[in-house]
């Protein structure tokens, strides 16, 4: 989600509790950087979803104790985007993760993407992290896009959220000479991106289920691939719930249930309806999560 600058300031004691409200946990964006030294993005990270107040404003206070609720979980927490980049760099965020520009989708060629990121990466203090949701773009970064910019030295890696394995597992192959990192945008695949050495994932569904989405990070990295198997089989719906079929709005509802703060999402967003809700319900339920 894009944030203004004006958005920044509230952010710094967020940004502080995400750091340090579980001490020595081995936490990606925590890890420090220096000479020779890049950071980690291995394991599971939540793309956290934004608390508002009943005016619909952000809500800095909700956020932290969602951020605080976290800590017991092992995660591994062009011009206008370059502005952007640089004011959430000072805001205290180690990597930048950057969506494809997609509303002049039919000029976005493999060579414009390109310098796009390039001037992004050259310009940002942080690392940049690409990332490629084309169900919400309508564009994904092509693979050849992906293997160039993989070259450039502040360009950490990708997180990719089309669902495409035999993508994921080209990308893994084709950047093995870089220090590139491939994540799985999405619970519903990770199992199999790991499989094909992807280095973690950034879901969704860990703002709800983020313990067993590390058990599953943990199970893969150690080969107890039945184990992971059948974790990830009872993964599947409630991903599925929460992204493609309710999205943010189920996710938030979901929420809830697991001791989190939700709440309402802004227009143009609708709340989910009581069919809706009994269904979102079952998918977890029947997984055995509820």
């Amino acid at each position: 989600m894009a944030l203004s600058t004006r958005l920044t300031l509230p952010l710094r004691p967020v940004l502080a509790a995400l750091r340090w409200a579980a001490p020595g946990q081995r936490r990606a964006l925590n890890t420090p950087q220096g000479q020779g030294h890049k950071l980690d993005l291995g394991g599971i990270f939540p793309p956290l979803a934004t608390p508002f107040s009943p005016m619909r404003e952000v809500d800095y206070a909700l956020l932290e104790g969602n951020l605080h609720r976290y800590a017991s979980i092992p995660f591994r927490a062009t011009q206008a985007t370059i502005q952007l980049t640089l004011s959430m760099a000072e805001a205290g965020a180690d990597a930048a993760l950057v969506v494809t520009p997609c509303y002049y989708r039919g000029a976005m060629t493999s060579a414009a993407l390109v310098q796009h990121y390039t001037e992004v990466a050259d310009a940002s203090p942080i690392p940049v992290v690409l990332y490629s949701v084309p169900a919400n773009t309508g564009l994904d970064l092509p693979l050849e896009a992906v293997v160039t910019l993989a070259q450039h030295p502040n360009i950490l890696g990708i997180k990719d959220s089309g669902g495409d394995i035999t993508r994921i597992g080209l990308m893994v192959h084709k950047t093995r000479q870089e220090d590139f990192q491939v994540l799985a945008g999405s619970a519903g695949f990770l199992l199999a991106s790991y499989a094909l050495g992807a280095s973690g994932g950034v879901c969704a569904l860990a703002n709800i289920l983020g313990a067993p989405l590390c058990q599953l990070d943990r199970l893969c990295r150690e080969g107890h691939w039945q184990e992971a198997r059948e974790l990830q089989h009872r993964l599947i719906e409630p991903n599925t719930a929460v992204t493609r079929r309710f999205g943010i709005p189920g996710l938030k509802k979901a929420m809830e249930w697991f001791g989190y703060y939700g709440g309402p999402c802004r227009a143009p967003l609708a709340p989910l309806s009581p069919p809706q809700v009994e269904e979102l319900r079952g998918a977890f339920s029947a997984n055995g999560w509820l």
